[in-house]
């Protein structure tokens, strides 16, 4: 692996969405919605009153599935286009006023359609049961199975149709606000050695706290902590509507607790997920061991919130664009050719966007869209080794969403805990590949990036599910709260992750309030460290099982959401219930801190 610093272009990778539409003008949008609406209609006229009622039989439960199924798979093409689009462009107001116009023909729709739910949801059990047995529903036993979990918190139809017309003025501006307030705010950077201060993105800050620079790194942190303080007050108060929003919500529901609809709709119970955040926190101690390495590596006197993702070594590898992309094909390839095809299909096709540029929201996903399209990945490439990474997690969701089109729409998508399945999967070969090849210098340096990615990923975000937990209970028991509020529960809850090992000084109480999850998703959390977990002692099993595992995982991938997540997971020999299945996964970290005490160990020998 070379360590050329070099300075490389970033790519001119924008995606092509033209299975969608061919922009925001297209006349085939219109034309979309035009059938869509004459379709609930018919659809309305057809089956209202029939689904809640004793004589309803199997052949016309399944025709009311496939039809419903039917209109919801072409109007998620123009919702998903618009969401696209403004990820790429949050600042142009013609965007922003067509995503909201999307929106809005959808609750206009769902009010057409929203009857048929709410009638399944309250038809009798035992007939329901019954009928679910019959071959012809046999592919929408789990739709059937998800939709009647809700049935116990839906309120009537008008009450639903009420909150649907609202959410577009009520959350759903609020979660816009938030998404266009940071992705197009300009924060102040000044470099050290520089005189003059520069705009940069979120993004361009956050990247730099992983700058092999302390001062530079210290710089960010200054931006990144004054522009949020700017926007300070718009955050709080945004945050603290949102948190009232789902308050008011879950009681009308009758929820008994705020993360109880994630749960549900997670296909998860409690005891499962608490189980996991137990053990994640029980497991701490990793953490403090690693940094504590990490801190003598880096020769620090002690590490602080600026240090936490600092590169080892002076010189950071840069990736360039194309090299990329042959890293992460070559990786899938060792282990499918299924894998290493599907995801070519994303560069030869144009299904990415990765050039960094004004007004693109920060972070990364993958958009399944629907199962007669493709999917598309989202990111902002800077040629740095964590992009390569970035890149392999996003495009394993890809493969995923890609082999899940074997589905129709309403089995096309997984619950939000196995949808790591893949892009774990994936990080974890291209890392393999790049250790293989890696000099001892550059080895320490892979392995404190892949421990510090997985800790981001199990331990972090069992922390932020924490912070998350305190926020909604205390802004229900005690009102609105206040930013120092949000700042001492979210210093305490991260600090606790790190014990001794890394100090999280003041700067960091606001950095709180840029996490979008918490705005747009609440308790999505909590599904990362689920995913990790589970991930990591699925791959151990591929290790242990060889070749012939392959097929499995490809296959436990084609089946998306058909199944629930402990009936998809039985499916490769897993228990999601089973505590020392979970204790693999931290079994397996355990052995990544390991071999890179070794290798530090090793490298000091040897310099």
């Amino acid at each position: 692996m070379s360590s050329a610093t070099q300075e490389l272009e970033v790519p001119k990778v924008r995606w092509d969405l033209s299975a969608l539409f061919s922009g925001i003008d297209d006349p085939k949008i219109e034309a979309t919605w035009t059938t869509a609406m004459q379709r609930a209609e018919a659809f309305a006229q057809q089956y209202r009153g029939k689904i809640d009622s004793p004589d309803l039989d199997a052949e016309t439960l399944a025709s009311a599935i496939r039809d419903i199924e039917a209109i919801y798979n072409e109007v998620a093409k123009p919702m998903g286009y618009s969401h696209l689009l403004f990820a790429t462009d949050s600042g142009d107001p013609k965007i922003g006023a067509f995503m909201q116009k999307q929106r809005e023909r959808g609750t206009e729709l769902s009010v057409k359609t929203m009857f048929f739910e709410l009638e399944l949801q309250k038809a009798d059990e035992a007939l329901i049961n019954r009928l679910a047995e019959d071959e012809r529903l046999a592919s929408y036993r789990h739709y059937i199975a998800t939709a009647r979990a809700l049935s116990p918190h839906r309120l009537t139809e008008a009450e639903e149709i009420i909150l649907e017309e609202t959410a577009n003025t009520g959350s759903r501006a609020w979660v816009r606000l938030f998404e266009e307030l940071t992705a197009n705010h300009v924060f102040k950077l000044h470099r050290p050695g520089k005189d003059e201060i520069e705009d940069a993105t979120e993004q361009e800050v956050l990247a730099l706290l992983r700058d092999p620079d302390r001062k530079t790194r210290q710089a960010a942190a200054d931006s990144l902590t004054a522009g949020l303080k700017e926007m300070e007050r718009v955050l709080v108060f945004n945050y603290n509507n949102l948190l009232q929003d789902k308050s008011v919500e879950d009681r009308l529901r009758k929820f008994e607790y705020p993360e109880q609809s994630r749960h549900i709709s997670n296909e998860l119970d409690k005891e499962t997920v608490d189980l996991v955040i137990r053990l994640c926190k029980a497991n701490y101690g990793l953490v403090e061991r690693f940094y504590n390495v990490k801190r003598e590596i880096l020769g620090l006197p002690e590490l602080t919130h600026i240090d936490r993702y600092a590169p080892l070594f002076d010189s950071e590898e840069k990736v360039g664009w194309e090299r990329a992309q042959q890293i992460v094909l070559e990786a899938f390839g060792s282990f499918s050719t299924t894998l290493q095809e599907r995801a070519g299909e994303f560069f030869d096709q144009n299904w990415i966007d990765a050039e960094p540029r004004k007004g693109k929201q920060g972070g990364a996903f993958c958009a399944y869209n629907t199962p007669d399209t493709h999917p598309v990945v989202f990111q902002s490439y800077q040629n740095q080794m964590d992009d390569v990474m970035t890149l392999a997690h996003e495009l394993g969701h890809g493969v995923h969403a890609s082999l899940s089109r074997a589905q129709s729409y309403l089995n096309f998508h997984g619950t939000l805990p196995l949808a790591e399945l893949a892009s774990t999967f994936g990080e974890m070969l291209v890392f393999e590949k790049l250790v293989a090849d890696a000099s001892l210098k550059d080895k320490l340096a892979l392995y404190a990036d892949k421990v510090e990615g997985i800790f981001a990923t199990v331990f972090r975000q069992a922390a932020m599910f924490s912070f998350e937990q305190r926020c909604h209970q205390q802004r229900r028991g005690e009102g609105e709260l206040t930013a120092e509020q949000f700042g001492e529960m979210w210093q305490e809850e991260i600090q606790g992750m790190f014990g001794e090992s890394v100090k999280i000084g003041e700067q960091h109480r606001m950095w709180w309030s840029y996490v979008g999850h918490f705005i747009y998703a609440p308790f999505y959390v909590y599904a990362y460290s689920f995913g990790e977990l589970l991930v990591l002692s699925l791959y151990q099993m591929a290790k242990a099982e060889g070749p012939g595992f392959a097929d499995k995982y490809i296959n436990l991938l084609q089946l998306g959401g058909s199944l629930s997540p402990e009936d998809l997971m039985a499916t490769v020999g897993v228990d999601l219930k089973s505590e020392q299945f979970w204790l693999g996964g931290f079994e397996a970290m355990e052995k990544l801190v390991a071999e890179f005490e070794r290798l530090w160990t090793e490298y000091r020998q040897q310099a």
